[in-house]
């Protein structure tokens, strides 16, 4: 029998700070340690800022040896300092612009190399600008489509050899809440985050006999940097709260704690699921 074990390592790391409802830091319980992610390679797209930034954070506080890529240089190198100093495994950090499945699928393989077979995979990469249907053109759409789910599926694809012979990983796929409520000006982005909900059903079908697990992540609206900056403003908080069964702003952190239990052996039978974290969006 496996217990989880309880560790301060393991308090939430809220990755900004507001005075719009997050709890502080020293209000938070601690939350659960999976002894199984200890040492696991772990490999993260769109990892140095908002949900991935969370992502590569918690999983390396789990013992991980965590691999991510993302556009940003400055971010991703002053995250992976950041994680290191606080004693945790340093992460490996590659500039890789997920539009180009060859340069991915290359920084999948020198992951590997530096820590061993990749047995989790995030994908996680996303752009969420807002364009209104007038303004797509073939390019834009083409774009839209490679930056937010056609690396998912080369990702996996990438991944697949290397779990399979390592007896088995978990495949998260990050869809969106955006999918499924009223949101406009985003086409391309929700054509992408729905074809992601189909995609991770068919590949947990494929993938499944190689004892690879392949769920997918549905967050709400959660406020990352990027979101209180570009797009939250007093009218959107409003209608955030009035539309959750839990009146409360859902933060990068309560999105993480459930991709640490699926890349974890606590979810060892669970794949080809959607798993919502958006406080009850009615």
């Amino acid at each position: 029998m496996v217990f989880l074990r309880i560790s301060k390592r393991c308090t939430e790391r809220v990755s900004m700070t507001t005075t719009d409802g997050e709890r502080s830091l020293k209000s938070q319980p601690a939350f659960a340690r999976y002894p199984s992610l200890e040492g696991r390679v772990a490999f993260v797209s769109g990892g140095a800022t908002g949900l991935g930034a969370e992502f590569v954070s918690q999983l390396a506080a789990q013992g991980a040896r965590v691999a991510f890529v993302d556009l940003d240089e400055d971010a991703g190198t002053e995250l992976r300092a950041s994680i290191t100093e606080r004693g945790d495994p340093e992460p490996f950090f590659q500039r890789v612009d997920v539009r180009e499945v060859k340069a991915l699928e290359q920084a999948i393989m020198q992951a590997s190399e530096a820590f061993g077979p990749v047995t989790v995979l995030v994908n996680n990469a996303a752009n969420d600008t807002r364009r209104k249907v007038a303004e797509i053109d073939p390019a834009l759409w083409d774009d839209g489509i490679a930056v937010n789910v056609r690396h998912h599926f080369f990702a996996a694809k990438t991944v697949w050899p290397m779990m399979k012979a390592a007896g088995g990983g978990s495949i998260i796929n990050l869809g969106s809440i955006s999918a499924h409520i009223d949101l406009v000006d985003l086409p391309v982005y929700i054509t992408a985050k729905a074809g992601i909900e189909g995609l991770t059903r068919t590949l947990a079908r494929e993938l499944g006999p190689d004892g690879i697990r392949v769920n997918c992540v549905i967050p709400g609206w959660i406020m990352t940097p990027r979101q209180l900056e570009s797009w939250v403003g007093d009218a959107e908080r409003e209608k955030i709260l009035a539309a959750q069964c839990v009146p409360e702003l859902l933060y990068p952190a309560d999105v993480a704690r459930i991709v640490l239990w699926l890349a974890a052996d606590d979810s060892r039978l669970a794949t080809g699921q959607t798993w919502v974290v958006d406080g009850g969006w009615q």
